[in-house]
């Protein structure tokens, strides 16, 4: 199978659509040789990532949690905060949660590549 390389420009879009346009392309729904148990050999490369845009008060009041697995471990991350701090972990975590939770989600994570 041949590997099909595929650039997506987030410039002026929105989160959420770039985000589902790329989950879709990883997965290979747009190809005619889509296989569900299948990994594709498609690499998705989103630029312009820095000049995305945010609709509403999401900067503000969306905020991320995690937890080290120690009482008293829940962190809080604001959304603005994580833009700053590291946009590509942002844009990961928002296609991650469009992916299937299985072990490809993995595998089709690792065609992800992106430019600020």
């Amino acid at each position: 199978m041949k590997t099909e390389e595929i650039i997506i420009d987030a410039e002026n879009r929105s989160l959420g659509r770039v985000a589902a346009e790329t989950a879709s392309r990883l997965r290979g729904k747009t190809s005619a040789k889509y296989l569900p148990n299948i990994a594709p050999k498609t690499r998705v490369k989103v630029i312009n990532f820095s000049k995305i845009k945010i609709t509403g008060a999401k900067l503000e009041q969306k905020t991320y949690k995690r937890y080290s697995g120690y009482p008293g471990g829940l962190r809080y991350i604001s959304m603005k905060k994580m833009m700053e701090q590291n946009p590509k972990m942002l844009f990961e975590k928002t296609v991650r949660g469009m992916l299937p939770k299985n072990k490809l989600m993995k595998e089709i994570l690792k065609n992800l590549t992106v430019e600020l």
